[in-house]
């Protein structure tokens, strides 16, 4: 059974993170945002997955199982902060939060 090579592991894990970087800082979307969140968290858990494959190690796929819990609470939280600010301002866009009322 061939296997991937750990350089195009390693070469979509980085794609995968930039791609969910440039999404991060372009879009005012809060759920776009918190969509390239997980993006680049999931790019770094293939990461260690490849990792601990080439040096045949469980150590990468335990940091996985951690980048996945912590990406649930993520979203949890992440889920009830869009829904507040939609109740208050009736928008889900960011630049609303960032003006100041006085």
């Amino acid at each position: 059974m061939e296997t991937i090579p750990v350089e195009h592991g390693f070469l979509l894990a980085g794609m995968l993170f930039c791609l969910g970087l440039v999404g991060l800082l372009t879009r005012r979307n809060v759920v776009f945002v918190l969509m390239s969140l997980e993006i680049m968290l999931n790019a770094s858990g293939l990461a260690f997955i490849v990792a601990a494959a080439r040096w045949g190690h469980a150590e990468g796929q335990v940091m996985f199982l951690m980048i996945l819990t912590l990406a649930a609470a993520e979203v949890a939280v992440g889920l009830g902060l869009i829904i507040q600010m939609f109740r208050r301002y009736q928008t889900v866009d960011i630049n609303v939060l960032s003006e100041m009322k006085g």
